[in-house]
Protein backbone atom coordinates (compact mmCIF):
# COMPACT_ATOMS: atom_id res chain seq x y z
CA UNK A 1 0.00 0.00 0.00
CA UNK A 2 1.41 3.25 -0.94
CA UNK A 3 0.75 6.59 1.59
CA UNK A 4 1.57 9.50 1.57
CA UNK A 5 2.38 11.55 5.23
CA UNK A 6 2.67 16.07 4.52
CA UNK A 7 4.24 16.85 7.67
CA UNK A 8 7.21 16.28 9.51
CA UNK A 9 6.63 16.92 12.89
CA UNK A 10 6.00 14.33 16.36
CA UNK A 11 2.75 14.02 14.40
CA UNK A 12 3.72 13.05 10.81
CA UNK A 13 7.12 11.47 11.20
CA UNK A 14 5.44 9.15 13.83
CA UNK A 15 3.04 8.05 11.39
CA UNK A 16 5.17 7.80 8.64
CA UNK A 17 8.27 5.61 10.00
CA UNK A 18 4.64 3.78 11.51
CA UNK A 19 3.45 2.77 8.46
CA UNK A 20 7.02 2.44 6.18
CA UNK A 21 7.26 -1.03 8.46
CA UNK A 22 4.91 -2.85 6.59
CA UNK A 23 3.96 0.04 3.78
CA UNK A 24 5.44 2.24 0.88
CA UNK A 25 5.90 5.78 2.61
CA UNK A 26 6.43 9.19 1.23
CA UNK A 27 7.04 11.39 4.12
CA UNK A 28 6.56 15.82 2.98
CA UNK A 29 8.42 18.59 3.84
CA UNK A 30 8.67 22.03 2.85
CA UNK A 31 11.92 21.91 5.28
CA UNK A 32 14.57 20.63 3.06
CA UNK A 33 17.00 20.07 5.69
CA UNK A 34 14.41 17.89 7.59
CA UNK A 35 13.82 15.59 4.41
CA UNK A 36 17.55 15.50 4.25
CA UNK A 37 18.04 14.12 7.63
CA UNK A 38 15.39 11.26 6.96
CA UNK A 39 17.03 10.03 4.26
CA UNK A 40 20.01 9.74 5.62
CA UNK A 41 18.80 7.57 8.18
CA UNK A 42 18.57 10.54 11.31
CA UNK A 43 15.64 12.08 13.13
CA UNK A 44 15.67 15.46 12.97
CA UNK A 45 13.29 15.04 16.53
CA UNK A 46 14.48 13.65 19.38
CA UNK A 47 12.91 11.16 19.87
CA UNK A 48 14.33 7.37 20.99
CA UNK A 49 11.96 5.13 18.59
CA UNK A 50 12.10 7.69 15.94
CA UNK A 51 16.14 7.91 15.91
CA UNK A 52 16.28 3.68 16.00
CA UNK A 53 13.69 2.83 13.21
CA UNK A 54 15.51 5.18 10.53
CA UNK A 55 19.08 4.40 12.16
CA UNK A 56 18.21 0.55 11.05
CA UNK A 57 17.27 1.65 7.65
CA UNK A 58 14.51 -1.21 7.46
CA UNK A 59 11.91 1.48 6.39
CA UNK A 60 10.10 1.00 3.03
CA UNK A 61 10.43 5.52 3.54
CA UNK A 62 11.53 8.45 1.26
CA UNK A 63 11.36 12.11 2.24
CA UNK A 64 10.20 14.84 -0.20
CA UNK A 65 9.71 18.45 -0.87
CA UNK A 66 7.53 17.75 -3.89
CA UNK A 67 3.91 16.56 -2.73
CA UNK A 68 2.38 16.98 -6.44
CA UNK A 69 5.14 14.29 -7.91
CA UNK A 70 5.01 11.82 -5.12
CA UNK A 71 1.71 11.98 -3.91
CA UNK A 72 -0.11 10.38 -7.02
CA UNK A 73 -1.73 6.72 -6.70
CA UNK A 74 -1.47 6.83 -2.67
CA UNK A 75 -4.03 5.11 -1.24
CA UNK A 76 -4.29 7.08 1.65
CA UNK A 77 -2.42 11.07 2.55
CA UNK A 78 -2.06 11.96 5.74
CA UNK A 79 -1.57 15.47 6.79
CA UNK A 80 -0.09 16.29 9.98
CA UNK A 81 0.85 19.94 9.13
CA UNK A 82 1.11 22.89 11.81
CA UNK A 83 -2.93 24.24 13.14
CA UNK A 84 -1.21 27.07 15.64
CA UNK A 85 -4.18 29.20 17.74
CA UNK A 86 -4.45 32.53 15.98
CA UNK A 87 -5.42 34.64 18.69
CA UNK A 88 -6.55 37.55 16.31
CA UNK A 89 -9.07 35.38 15.04
CA UNK A 90 -9.81 33.49 18.12
CA UNK A 91 -9.22 30.01 16.40
CA UNK A 92 -6.69 27.55 14.40
CA UNK A 93 -4.78 28.59 11.88
CA UNK A 94 -5.92 25.74 9.63
CA UNK A 95 -4.64 27.89 6.51
CA UNK A 96 -1.86 24.64 5.84
CA UNK A 97 -4.14 21.96 6.23
CA UNK A 98 -6.71 23.53 3.48
CA UNK A 99 -3.62 23.96 1.23
CA UNK A 100 -2.23 20.78 1.60
CA UNK A 101 -5.89 19.19 1.04
CA UNK A 102 -6.47 21.27 -2.07
CA UNK A 103 -3.88 20.21 -3.96
CA UNK A 104 -4.00 16.36 -3.18
CA UNK A 105 -7.60 16.70 -4.59
CA UNK A 106 -5.48 17.99 -7.26
CA UNK A 107 -2.59 15.61 -8.09
CA UNK A 108 -4.19 12.44 -6.37
CA UNK A 109 -8.07 12.89 -6.42
CA UNK A 110 -8.47 8.94 -5.85
CA UNK A 111 -6.82 9.13 -2.69
CA UNK A 112 -8.02 9.15 0.83
CA UNK A 113 -7.17 12.17 2.71
CA UNK A 114 -6.60 11.32 6.28
CA UNK A 115 -6.41 15.07 8.67
CA UNK A 116 -4.15 13.99 11.95
CA UNK A 117 -3.65 18.00 12.38
CA UNK A 118 -6.10 19.04 15.23
CA UNK A 119 -8.58 20.89 13.88
CA UNK A 120 -11.77 22.90 15.09
CA UNK A 121 -15.10 21.09 15.37
CA UNK A 122 -17.05 21.07 12.68
CA UNK A 123 -13.87 21.78 10.16
CA UNK A 124 -13.94 18.47 8.72
CA UNK A 125 -17.58 18.66 7.90
CA UNK A 126 -17.01 21.90 6.12
CA UNK A 127 -14.02 20.12 3.96
CA UNK A 128 -16.02 17.64 2.99
CA UNK A 129 -18.78 20.11 1.90
CA UNK A 130 -16.01 22.50 -0.08
CA UNK A 131 -14.47 19.94 -1.69
CA UNK A 132 -17.77 17.56 -2.48
CA UNK A 133 -16.48 14.28 -1.15
CA UNK A 134 -16.83 11.96 2.09
CA UNK A 135 -12.88 10.99 1.56
CA UNK A 136 -11.40 13.22 4.01
CA UNK A 137 -11.32 11.87 7.35
CA UNK A 138 -10.17 13.42 10.82
CA UNK A 139 -8.25 10.83 12.80
CA UNK A 140 -6.63 12.39 16.02
CA UNK A 141 -3.71 11.67 17.90
CA UNK A 142 -2.86 10.88 21.12
CA UNK A 143 0.95 11.04 21.18
CA UNK A 144 3.41 12.06 23.73
CA UNK A 145 6.53 14.70 22.98
CA UNK A 146 9.72 12.27 23.05
CA UNK A 147 7.71 9.27 22.75
CA UNK A 148 5.41 9.70 19.36
CA UNK A 149 6.56 6.51 18.20
CA UNK A 150 6.48 4.49 20.90
CA UNK A 151 3.08 5.87 21.66
CA UNK A 152 2.00 5.12 18.20
CA UNK A 153 3.82 1.21 18.19
CA UNK A 154 1.91 0.84 21.34
CA UNK A 155 -1.86 2.81 21.10
CA UNK A 156 -4.01 3.67 23.85
CA UNK A 157 -6.83 4.05 21.56
CA UNK A 158 -7.71 4.30 17.77
CA UNK A 159 -10.06 6.93 16.72
CA UNK A 160 -11.28 7.31 12.93
CA UNK A 161 -13.92 10.29 12.34
CA UNK A 162 -16.01 8.06 9.95
CA UNK A 163 -18.19 5.57 10.54
CA UNK A 164 -17.75 3.41 6.70
CA UNK A 165 -15.86 0.63 5.47
CA UNK A 166 -13.17 2.89 4.36
CA UNK A 167 -12.41 4.27 7.69
CA UNK A 168 -12.54 0.94 9.54
CA UNK A 169 -10.21 0.21 6.76
CA UNK A 170 -7.48 2.52 7.90
CA UNK A 171 -8.32 1.95 11.61
CA UNK A 172 -6.84 -1.64 10.67
CA UNK A 173 -3.95 -0.74 9.22
CA UNK A 174 -3.13 1.57 11.92
CA UNK A 175 -3.67 -1.74 13.90
CA UNK A 176 -1.69 -3.79 11.82
CA UNK A 177 1.42 -1.42 12.06
CA UNK A 178 1.83 -1.45 15.48
CA UNK A 179 3.27 -3.24 17.77
CA UNK A 180 0.41 -3.99 20.51
CA UNK A 181 -2.40 -5.27 18.35
CA UNK A 182 -5.41 -4.68 20.69
CA UNK A 183 -6.52 -1.43 21.11
CA UNK A 184 -9.64 -0.45 21.04
CA UNK A 185 -10.62 0.83 17.98
CA UNK A 186 -13.94 3.70 18.05
CA UNK A 187 -15.35 4.97 14.80
CA UNK A 188 -17.60 8.00 15.36
CA UNK A 189 -18.49 10.48 13.14
CA UNK A 190 -16.44 13.38 11.74
CA UNK A 191 -17.80 16.27 14.27
CA UNK A 192 -17.85 13.87 17.08
CA UNK A 193 -14.17 12.57 16.51
CA UNK A 194 -12.74 16.73 16.78
CA UNK A 195 -14.35 17.04 19.53
CA UNK A 196 -12.85 14.17 21.26
CA UNK A 197 -9.40 15.22 20.54
CA UNK A 198 -9.95 19.17 22.31
CA UNK A 199 -11.97 17.51 25.63
CA UNK A 200 -9.34 15.00 25.91
CA UNK A 201 -6.11 17.62 25.57
CA UNK A 202 -8.86 19.80 28.00
CA UNK A 203 -8.93 17.23 30.60
CA UNK A 204 -5.78 16.66 30.87
CA UNK A 205 -5.02 20.45 30.77
CA UNK A 206 -7.18 20.75 33.48
CA UNK A 207 -5.64 18.03 35.82
CA UNK A 208 -2.51 19.82 35.86
CA UNK A 209 -3.99 22.89 36.39
CA UNK A 210 -5.67 21.26 39.18
CA UNK A 211 -2.50 19.79 41.02
CA UNK A 212 -0.74 22.92 40.31
CA UNK A 213 -3.62 24.88 42.25
CA UNK A 214 -3.29 22.43 44.87
CA UNK A 215 0.60 23.56 45.01
CA UNK A 216 0.08 27.30 45.26
CA UNK A 217 -2.44 26.67 48.15
CA UNK A 218 0.04 24.93 49.86
CA UNK A 219 2.89 26.72 49.47
CA UNK A 220 1.08 29.89 50.37
CA UNK A 221 -0.14 28.02 53.81
CA UNK A 222 3.33 26.77 54.22
CA UNK A 223 1.77 23.23 53.69
CA UNK A 224 3.46 19.97 52.45
CA UNK A 225 2.41 19.73 49.21
CA UNK A 226 3.33 15.95 48.85
CA UNK A 227 1.56 14.55 51.80
CA UNK A 228 -1.90 16.40 50.49
CA UNK A 229 -1.12 15.27 46.62
CA UNK A 230 -0.33 11.50 47.92
CA UNK A 231 -3.69 11.57 50.19
CA UNK A 232 -5.81 12.97 47.29
CA UNK A 233 -3.93 10.67 45.28
CA UNK A 234 -4.82 7.34 46.94
CA UNK A 235 -8.45 7.38 45.81
CA UNK A 236 -8.54 4.92 42.96
CA UNK A 237 -10.97 7.63 40.86
CA UNK A 238 -8.15 9.72 41.07
CA UNK A 239 -4.84 7.98 41.19
CA UNK A 240 -1.68 8.74 41.14
CA UNK A 241 -0.64 9.55 37.65
CA UNK A 242 -0.86 12.92 36.11
CA UNK A 243 -0.04 14.67 39.64
CA UNK A 244 3.40 16.24 39.61
CA UNK A 245 2.93 20.31 40.18
CA UNK A 246 4.56 21.62 37.16
CA UNK A 247 4.94 25.94 36.29
CA UNK A 248 1.98 25.36 33.74
CA UNK A 249 0.98 23.01 31.17
CA UNK A 250 2.61 23.94 27.56
CA UNK A 251 4.02 22.22 24.59
CA UNK A 252 2.37 21.78 21.06
CA UNK A 253 -1.12 20.98 21.82
CA UNK A 254 -2.62 21.92 25.36
CA UNK A 255 -2.41 25.47 25.55
CA UNK A 256 -3.98 25.85 21.97
CA UNK A 257 -6.21 23.38 22.12
CA UNK A 258 -7.85 24.42 25.01
CA UNK A 259 -8.61 28.14 23.46
CA UNK A 260 -9.76 26.28 20.54
CA UNK A 261 -12.38 24.09 22.76
CA UNK A 262 -13.21 27.30 24.80
CA UNK A 263 -13.71 29.05 20.97
CA UNK A 264 -15.72 26.63 20.45
CA UNK A 265 -17.92 27.24 23.51
CA UNK A 266 -19.05 30.89 22.15
CA UNK A 267 -22.90 30.01 22.61
CA UNK A 268 -22.61 27.36 24.86
CA UNK A 269 -22.95 28.04 28.14
CA UNK A 270 -19.52 27.13 30.39
CA UNK A 271 -17.17 28.05 33.52
CA UNK A 272 -14.90 25.33 34.02
CA UNK A 273 -13.37 25.19 30.12
CA UNK A 274 -12.43 29.01 30.78
CA UNK A 275 -11.15 28.55 33.98
CA UNK A 276 -8.57 25.82 32.73
CA UNK A 277 -7.20 28.61 30.26
CA UNK A 278 -7.23 30.97 32.94
CA UNK A 279 -5.61 28.94 35.47
CA UNK A 280 -2.42 28.31 33.42
CA UNK A 281 -1.68 32.08 33.58
CA UNK A 282 -2.52 32.45 37.15
CA UNK A 283 -0.04 29.48 37.83
CA UNK A 284 2.90 31.37 36.10
CA UNK A 285 2.28 34.69 37.82
CA UNK A 286 2.13 32.71 41.30
CA UNK A 287 5.38 31.07 40.39
CA UNK A 288 6.93 34.27 38.97
CA UNK A 289 6.21 35.89 42.35
CA UNK A 290 7.38 33.40 44.69
CA UNK A 291 10.72 33.13 42.18
CA UNK A 292 11.08 37.11 43.25
CA UNK A 293 10.74 36.97 46.77
CA UNK A 294 13.87 35.18 46.81
CA UNK A 295 15.17 38.57 45.64
CA UNK A 296 17.56 37.34 42.82
CA UNK A 297 20.33 39.09 41.05
CA UNK A 298 20.70 36.89 38.48
CA UNK A 299 18.01 33.94 37.20
CA UNK A 300 19.28 31.06 35.27
CA UNK A 301 16.34 29.29 33.51
CA UNK A 302 17.73 26.01 33.18
CA UNK A 303 16.11 24.21 29.97
CA UNK A 304 12.96 25.47 27.45
CA UNK A 305 12.19 22.19 27.07
CA UNK A 306 8.97 21.32 28.93
CA UNK A 307 9.60 17.74 29.27
CA UNK A 308 12.64 14.81 29.44
CA UNK A 309 13.25 13.54 26.19
CA UNK A 310 11.72 16.38 24.18
CA UNK A 311 13.24 19.14 22.26
CA UNK A 312 10.13 21.42 22.36
CA UNK A 313 10.20 24.34 23.90
CA UNK A 314 7.28 26.57 21.90
CA UNK A 315 5.02 27.26 24.29
CA UNK A 316 6.61 25.88 27.07
CA UNK A 317 5.33 27.24 30.31
CA UNK A 318 8.80 28.56 31.72
CA UNK A 319 8.90 31.09 28.96
CA UNK A 320 5.65 32.76 30.47
CA UNK A 321 7.42 32.75 34.00
CA UNK A 322 10.87 33.79 32.19
CA UNK A 323 8.98 36.93 30.78
CA UNK A 324 6.97 37.94 34.20
CA UNK A 325 10.54 37.78 36.12
CA UNK A 326 12.22 40.16 33.15
CA UNK A 327 9.36 42.45 33.34
CA UNK A 328 10.45 43.35 36.88
CA UNK A 329 13.66 44.27 35.73
CA UNK A 330 16.14 41.07 36.60
CA UNK A 331 18.46 39.83 35.02
CA UNK A 332 18.00 36.40 33.22
CA UNK A 333 20.00 34.00 31.35
CA UNK A 334 19.27 30.62 29.67
CA UNK A 335 20.49 27.37 29.64
CA UNK A 336 19.65 25.37 26.32
CA UNK A 337 21.33 22.76 24.72
CA UNK A 338 18.90 22.88 22.01
CA UNK A 339 19.18 26.41 21.21
CA UNK A 340 22.42 27.75 18.97
CA UNK A 341 21.42 31.62 19.00
CA UNK A 342 23.54 33.83 21.45
CA UNK A 343 19.45 35.62 22.83
CA UNK A 344 16.23 34.20 23.55
CA UNK A 345 13.98 36.63 23.97
CA UNK A 346 16.82 39.20 24.59
CA UNK A 347 17.95 37.10 27.41
CA UNK A 348 21.82 35.75 26.97
CA UNK A 349 21.92 31.93 25.81
CA UNK A 350 24.74 30.43 27.98
CA UNK A 351 26.03 27.11 26.56
CA UNK A 352 28.56 26.17 29.28
CA UNK A 353 26.28 24.80 32.07
CA UNK A 354 29.19 25.13 34.46
CA UNK A 355 29.41 28.79 33.76
CA UNK A 356 25.36 29.21 33.30
CA UNK A 357 25.42 27.37 37.43
CA UNK A 358 28.00 30.06 38.29
CA UNK A 359 26.62 32.90 37.06
CA UNK A 360 22.73 32.01 38.21
CA UNK A 361 21.63 33.34 41.77
CA UNK A 362 18.33 30.96 41.41
CA UNK A 363 17.81 28.36 39.04
CA UNK A 364 14.70 27.71 37.42
CA UNK A 365 13.97 24.62 36.51
CA UNK A 366 10.69 22.80 35.98
CA UNK A 367 11.75 19.51 36.67
CA UNK A 368 14.94 18.18 38.63
CA UNK A 369 18.09 16.29 36.86
CA UNK A 370 20.71 14.73 37.95
CA UNK A 371 23.11 18.20 35.96
CA UNK A 372 21.54 20.22 38.69
CA UNK A 373 21.99 18.09 42.05
CA UNK A 374 25.24 20.15 42.83
CA UNK A 375 23.48 23.15 43.52
CA UNK A 376 19.79 21.83 44.90
CA UNK A 377 20.30 24.35 47.00
CA UNK A 378 20.48 27.34 44.11
CA UNK A 379 17.42 25.39 42.07
CA UNK A 380 13.69 26.70 42.17
CA UNK A 381 11.20 23.97 41.26
CA UNK A 382 8.12 23.06 42.29
CA UNK A 383 8.90 19.72 41.24
CA UNK A 384 7.68 16.61 43.79
CA UNK A 385 8.22 13.70 42.29
CA UNK A 386 11.10 13.56 39.90
CA UNK A 387 8.91 12.54 37.30
CA UNK A 388 6.72 14.51 34.35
Amino acid sequence: MKITVVGTGYVGLSNAVLLARHNEVVAVDINATKVAEINAGRSPLEDAEIQQHLAEGRLNLHATTDLESNASGSDYVIVATPTDYDSESGKFDTSSVESVVSAVRCCAPNSVIIVKSTVPVGFTQQLRETHGTKAIIFSPEFLREGKALYDNLHPSRIIVGDTTDMAAKFARLLVESAVDDVAPVLLTNPTEAEAIKLFANTYLALRVAYFNELDTYAATHGLNTRQIIEGVSLDPRIGGHYNNPSFGYGGYCLPKDTKQLLANYVDVPQNIIAAVVQANSTRKDFVAEDILKLNPTTVGIYRLAMKSGSDNFRSSSVQGVMKRIKAKGVEVIVYEPNLTEEEFFHSEVVSDLEEFKRRSSVIVSNRVTDELRPVLDRVYTRDIFGRD
